[in-house]
């Protein structure tokens, strides 16, 4: 008895294994087989329907097997989007650079540099990151600084298409956080009473980052930089321009640590 259940087991999965390899081969014959626009209206589908794995299995044949058609193009933008929303960042990055250099005059590379923005601009936090509010501005920027670079592309080179006033808002969102990020690391000298480091830090940032809101700390660190270096005309030019832009005395920033490193009390 025993004997014949697992007789019957290992035949009922070598049926399913049987089963699963036929429709594998029939789906294969099904992509070799189809032309461009049966396999793109196919893979399209696949997308809209949030199938992201089938897309990309679908557009990765048509542009194989037809790569100079209008519909092979058009999948490599498409394609561009199924690996960003499937997830596998490197290969949206890389489909968007092939895109750009293959094709400099297409009507709709803007979306190429969009996506290779968007997918950096992502990367700033993960899921756990974001639920635990870790503030990521004390972070190397590498990410920040590629998403603002192909943002400003797109606003710059094509100011009138269809992704430019998206990119423009998430070029805001990054310059505030690469300014804070700049903020962070002045803040950093000054309290170790590096105010060398300190003012050309808060300078960096007002020069590339004017109008971030760190921008108002970075002028208060720079002035204060410049007090404790003896650098009175300097500071006042700057004082000058942190009450005309903002109304108020120079708030003291806290002198540096004194205490040595090694020393516990």
């Amino acid at each position: 008895m025993f004997s014949f259940a697992r007789r019957r087991a290992s035949w009922l999965a070598s049926c399913c294994i049987a089963i699963a390899l036929a429709a594998c081969h029939t789906q294969r014959d099904d992509l070799q087989r189809a032309t461009p626009e049966v396999l793109y209206q196919r893979a399209h589908r696949q997308l809209k329907s949030s199938d992201f794995t089938n897309a990309i299995k679908t557009y990765e044949a048509l542009a194989a097997r037809y790569p100079f058609t209008d519909q092979a193009r058009q999948a490599r933008l498409d394609l561009m989007y199924a690996y960003y929303r499937s997830g596998e960042r490197e290969s949206a990055i890389d489909a968007a650079d092939e895109f750009i250099r293959e094709n400099p005059t297409h009507p709709h590379i803007d979306y190429a540099w969009y996506i290779k923005g968007l997918v950096d601009f992502e990367r700033s936090a993960n899921a756990i990151e974001r639920f635990f509010r870790v503030d990521i501005s004390e972070r190397a920027p590498t990410n920040a600084r590629k998403s603002f670079a192909a943002f400003r592309t797109v606003v710059d080179k094509y100011p009138n298409g269809e992704y430019a006033h998206d990119a423009l808002q998430r070029m805001t969102s990054v310059r505030n956080r690469l300014a804070s990020y700049e903020v962070n690391i002045a803040r950093y000298y000054f309290k170790r009473g590096a105010y060398v480091a300190s003012a050309q830090r808060s300078k960096q940032a007002i020069e590339e980052f004017d109008g971030a809101p760190a921008i108002r700390e970075a002028l208060e660190i720079l002035i204060n930089s410049y007090d404790r270096l003896d650098l009175g005309e300097l500071a006042a030019q700057t004082r000058t321009i942190y009450q005309a832009n903002f109304g108020s005395e120079v708030p003291k920033v806290a002198a540096a640590d004194k205490k040595r490193w090694w020393k516990f009390w």
